[in-house]
């Protein structure tokens, strides 16, 4: 204790429990500023999980379904979430079994490779389903 009012700086414990206690000279402030890097540091290497979202219509073929759910599954192993929604216009609001058929057939391709998160649902003019990965 005397030697850090000397050199007019702050003791910190690091282990308080030990035999003896073990402590450590430091600028205090300092010693808060390092630690203050080191969380942002941990925090921006954190992955957060988005959610990207691929759109189709009652329109879209079964070619553009396999590229479609090819990129779905580029998605999914970047550690999003996938969500496929199918917009309904005009007319094709009158048939909305078609683009329930569009989010089945979706939900083939990604059968092996992912889950859905709940059953596709339906709001306003738009049919969709999340994805996740297995």
């Amino acid at each position: 204790m005397e030697i850090a009012k000397e050199k007019q700086l702050d003791l910190l414990l690091i282990a308080p429990n030990a035999n003896p206690p073990v402590a450590r000279i430091v600028n205090f402030n300092k010693y808060l500023y390092d630690e203050n890097r080191k969380e942002r540091a941990n925090k921006s290497k954190i992955k957060k999980t988005e959610i990207k979202e691929l759109r189709m219509t009652p329109m879209t073929s079964n070619g553009d379904i396999v590229r479609l759910s090819k990129r779905a599954v580029q998605f999914m192993e970047d550690g999003n979430k996938v969500k496929v929604s199918v917009k309904m216009k005009g007319r094709q609001m009158a048939h909305p079994e078609v683009a329930r058929e569009k989010i089945n057939r979706m939900i083939e391709e990604l059968s092996d490779k992912a889950k859905t998160e709940g059953e596709p649902k339906l709001v306003g003019s738009l049919l969709w389903v999340v994805f996740l990965s297995k």
